[in-house]
């Protein structure tokens, strides 16, 4: 694994060097847009919508769009000043796990300690399991400061980043105001059925059937050779285009060589006549 972020666990006056590795990765299988016709990769271009012009990297920046249609530019260079908070996982308190509700988790990252900081690390990993808590903390990930708590799995100390507040909708559906009559033995009935089908948490028992049924259609279309080779019109057309240069060349060069032999063929005959010439005036000389 690759580290993506570099700092410390921040206890006061003290602190923890640690790096961080996403604790999760996605496994879909790779599924491109295509042209029908020749299998040719379809490509996504980056137009501005005012001049219609493709826009090259180097000229692109962050914007802000303000009402009545104004748009505030924000280079790279002045993102990169405003202030960040240090590479410090900051622990703000602690709290019962079964008190911080999973749908303020964003993303998973494995903390591993410098060899420095082993020691520290283990005693603190070793602390939040005894305890049964979690650490609350903020930490500045991608340009930005967010929520997170420190949990762990496997000995391993995982920082979970958080959403901020405003960005965890309210659930406002008409449902939860209406008056539902719930008769105590339905209810007494549906938890004796989630009683029993109640055991151990393990996910790999779940098969993954779309990625499964995928991967299979994907390779009976390669058993039966139902593949495109998306350069091959663009090789053919390459063929015929050097077919047709070697015979424009060839027709070019073709009047001289003809005047070649023609000339060639001249000389030889000149040459014939001038030895027999010469050739008589010697017989005529001897006799």
């Amino acid at each position: 694994m690759r580290a993506v972020w570099s700092g410390t666990i921040g206890f006061g006056s003290y602190a923890v060097p640690v790096k961080a590795y996403s604790a999760t990765e996605e496994r879909e299988i790779p599924l491109h847009q295509v042209h029908e016709t020749d299998g040719g990769r379809v490509r996504v271009k980056r137009v501005c919508e005012v001049d219609g012009e493709e826009v090259p990297p180097a000229e692109m920046v962050r914007g802000y769009p303000v009402p009545g249609g104004d748009v505030v530019l924000l280079s790279d260079h002045e993102l990169a000043s405003l202030p960040m908070p240090a590479r410090t996982i900051a622990i703000r308190g602690f709290a019962p796990l079964a008190d911080v509700d999973p749908i303020w988790f964003a993303r998973s990252y494995y903390l591993e300690p410098e060899p420095a900081g082993t020691k520290p690390y283990v005693l603190f990993s070793e602390a939040l399991q005894q305890s049964g808590r979690v650490a609350l903390v903020t930490v500045a990930l991608r340009r930005r400061e967010t929520l997170g708590a420190l949990r762990v799995r496997d000995q391993v100390i995982v920082l979970e980043t958080m959403l901020w507040p405003a960005e965890v909708r309210e659930p406002d559906f008409p449902f939860r105001h209406a008056d539902v009559d719930i008769r105590p033995g339905e209810l007494r009935r549906a938890v004796n059925l989630i009683e029993e089908l109640t055991g151990e948490f393990d996910p790999g028992r779940v098969p993954d059937r779309y990625r499964e049924a995928l991967q299979a259609l994907i390779q009976s279309k390669i058993d039966g050779a139902e593949v495109v080779q998306p350069t091959a019109a663009e090789q053919a057309d390459g063929v015929t285009r050097l077919l047709a240069a070697l015979q424009e060349t060839a027709a070019d060069a073709r009047p001289d060589a003809v005047a070649k032999a023609k000339t060639a063929a001249s000389r030889a005959a000149k040459a014939r006549t001038t030895a027999k010439r010469a050739a008589g005036r010697g017989r005529a000389k001897t006799s």
